[in-house]
């Protein structure tokens, strides 16, 4: 067997949760008003939660739900931006660092651009990256589903 080389890693993630009265929207960590927010056994998070499953993925670490169980009651309620910090010292440990996050969240309402700033420097600020290496993007389904909120992430690693 070839012994892996040191270079690139890429990973893909994804996540989506229900809109529901009575909850916060958090998106990348941020607090966003809205009569809506995310349900979730943690805070509902789906941009950090898909940026989450794209670095595991990267570094060969399994997924978001191997680490942070929902059945878990120590996440309940839980800051998603915790399982950032978290996933950056497991990829320090492995000699990974991060390249790039490039990431959609796929909103209806509110609209997200007034908030992209503050997001992306949190999310760069729990990962311990420049905001620079953090690039966020919002799109709306047009009306096809405006009960749920997803978000798709991309990230690559770098090794040795």
């Amino acid at each position: 067997m070839t012994k892996p080389q040191p270079g690139i890693r890429c990973g893909i993630g994804y996540d989506t949760h229900r809109l529901a009265a009575d909850h916060k929207l958090i998106i990348g960590g941020v607090e966003i008003a809205s009569p809506r927010g995310l349900l979730g056994h943690s805070d509902g998070d789906v941009l950090t939660h898909a940026i989450a499953d794209a670095l595991l993925g990267a570094a060969g670490l399994g997924d978001i739900g191997q680490h942070f169980s929902d059945q878990d009651p120590k996440w309940k309620g839980a800051n998603s931006l915790r399982f950032l910090i978290t996933i950056g010292a497991l990829l320090k440990e492995k000699g990974l660092a991060i390249g790039n996050v490039d990431s959609v969240v796929v909103l209806d309402e509110p609209k997200l651009a007034p908030h992209m700033t503050k997001i992306r420097k949190s999310l760069a600020a729990a990962l311990d990256i420049s905001p620079s290496l953090v690039n966020v993007k919002a799109k709306t389904s047009e009306g096809a589903t405006p009960d749920i909120a997803a978000a798709h992430a991309v990230v690559l690693l770098t090794e040795g």
